[in-house]
């Protein structure tokens, strides 16, 4: 007998509907998997064969060919074992059809029959409200998620009711589908745009560096990148992870994006957990291109779409290797990277915040310090890791010394909620103004200057500090975003001279 499943694969970070289908008739005991099967799905033969024998179905030992179309896009991950199942168990009539007819199910089995999660659950949720299914079957720990896309769709349009979200703990509950023990939907997290303070490092415990944080506070209103150059101890790591505290609370279609992303990408993640906070990722600098942009085969999101709309911290950025940081200047500047292989490419968004960690030289002390040992061709090799087309495409260079101990000994600065209520109150500006919810980082060149407004003697000190500066056609609009940013914060219509003067004296990896 012939029998049809849905499923779905992931593609980067959404979901793709492939359909299972088992074809069970006499002949030699077989289970084969075709379709372009990873190892993953191969090895759920023995996965399935188990599950069903342990949750009270019978196995049969018939020739069974399960084909995984469309056969051309290659299906990787456990998450195909329910399918499977499902099917071979209405195949061999142990199911009646029609509990599976307009559904699509989704999950990994252990050999007991338990349904564990497969990663993805929301963008499988939304494809199959997308295709206009009836049902969704999945592991009970993904219900949350997958209702939360049936919820945003009766929102979006008051249509999708018809998809029930179905969570299973074990194989054997497929036989209580359509029945009055059918287990409830669950109740999905609604989303939030509320943050939770009590979580994140505050920016008070950062002492003596008035122009740092400074700089976090412009960084974070108009969502510029940031480089931090200086000794150990100046405090650069201690601001990066403290600078999250400062960035407004997600909107509802970016809280979506950011558990899309996490629900693709980890199935063990907590969903309840990515809805007060903007991701913050801090790779280790061994990390490899693919790891840190993306790739592989399949092609797999990287750290850069994991920190969407959060931050992207690269602490000690002359460890990471050359060829790792170049490939982030194609994202700094589209916000989305693109993974070109023979047979597909996929689109993956990375519109992040980035922070970066340096020192001056490989010992860290510095060129000028009496105490610094490296010779210049060391520091050469050292400085030519950051590459200048990367540098470029930083808004923000700062160049720190070693705060005085008369300031470390001080009261804490500002509190995280204070800069805080600044920052939002000038991305609402920028909102107002632009229409939409970009940031002043985002605009493109002509955007730049049109809502840059400059006064006469701002663009006069602009054009001098072009030629003193040798900056690029690039670093000039970059002046002219932060120098926007500083006016949003200072509640400002025009750009002043005082603003620009601000952000091109925030262009230097010198220390004052």
């Amino acid at each position: 007998m012939l029998a049809t499943v849905k499923t779905f694969a992931l593609a980067g970070v959404s979901a793709r509907a492939v359909t299972v289908e088992v074809d069970v008739r006499k002949g030699l005991p077989t289970l084969a998997i075709v379709g372009l099967p990873d190892r993953a799905v191969r090895e759920s033969r023995e996965r399935v064969r188990a599950a069903i024998q342990n949750s009270g179905f019978e196995f049969p030992y018939q020739r069974i060919i399960v084909n995984l179309a469309p056969a051309n896009l290659r299906k990787a991950g456990p998450g195909f074992d329910l399918a499977i199942a499902s099917a071979i168990l209405v195949a061999s009539e142990q199911l009646p059809e029609h509990v599976l007819d307009e559904c699509a199910v989704a999950g990994e089995l252990a050999l007991d029959g338990t349904l564990r999660p497969a990663s993805g659950a929301l963008p499988m949720a939304e494809e199959a409200v997308r295709l206009g299914m009836r049902r969704i079957v999945i592991a009970e720990p993904s219900g949350p998620e997958a209702a939360l896309a049936c919820r945003l769709a009766r929102n979006g349009d008051g249509e999708s009711d018809a998809l029930r979200v179905t969570p299973l703990r074990r194989l054997d509950q497929l036989a209580l589908i359509g029945t009055e023990s059918e287990p409830d939907p669950p109740a999905g997290p609604a989303p939030s745009a509320t943050m939770s303070e009590n979580d994140l490092p505050d920016l008070a415990e950062l002492r003596g560096q008035p122009l740092l944080r400074r700089a976090l506070e412009i960084a974070a209103a108009g969502g510029h990148g940031l480089l931090m150059v200086g000794p150990p101890g100046a405090g650069k790591s201690l601001a990066a992870r403290r600078l999250p505290s400062l960035l407004p609370p997600l909107s509802p279609p970016e809280a979506l994006e950011v558990r899309r992303i996490a629900s693709a990408c980890a199935a063990d993640h907590d969903p309840a957990a990515e809805l007060d906070k903007r991701p913050f990722r801090a790779p280790h600098h061994t990390i490899s291109p693919a790891g840190l942009v993306g790739g592989g085969s399949p092609p797999q999101a990287g750290e850069a779409t994991l920190a969407h709309r959060g931050v992207l911290f690269l602490d000690e950025l002359g460890e990471f290797a050359r060829a790792a940081l170049e490939a982030l200047r194609q994202p700094i500047e589209d916000g989305f990277i693109s993974i070109v292989r023979a047979r597909r490419r996929i689109d993956l968004p990375c519109r992040f915040l980035m922070v970066a960690a340096a020192n001056p030289c490989p010992c860290g002390r510095g060129e000028d310090s009496p105490r610094c040992a490296c010779d210049p061709a060391s520091v050469r090799r050292y400085a030519a890791k950051l590459s200048g087309a990367l540098a470029d495409r930083l808004d923000i260079v700062l160049g720190l010394g070693q705060p005085d101990p008369e300031a470390m000994a001080s009261e804490p600065g500002e509190a995280s909620s204070g800069v805080r209520d600044r920052v939002v109150a000038a991305r609402e500006r920028q909102r107002v103004r632009l229409g939409d919810a970009r940031t002043n980082s985002e605009l493109g060149p002509e955007e730049t200057r049109h809502q840059a407004k400059l006064t006469t003697e701002a663009r006069a000190l602009l054009l001098d500090g072009h030629r003193r500066l040798e900056l690029s056609g690039r670093g000039h609009d970059r002046v002219l975003r932060v120098a926007r940013t500083i006016a949003d914060l200072d509640e400002c219509e025009r750009v002043g001279e005082e603003h620009v003067a601000e952000a091109l004296s925030l262009r230097r990896r010198e220390s004052e």
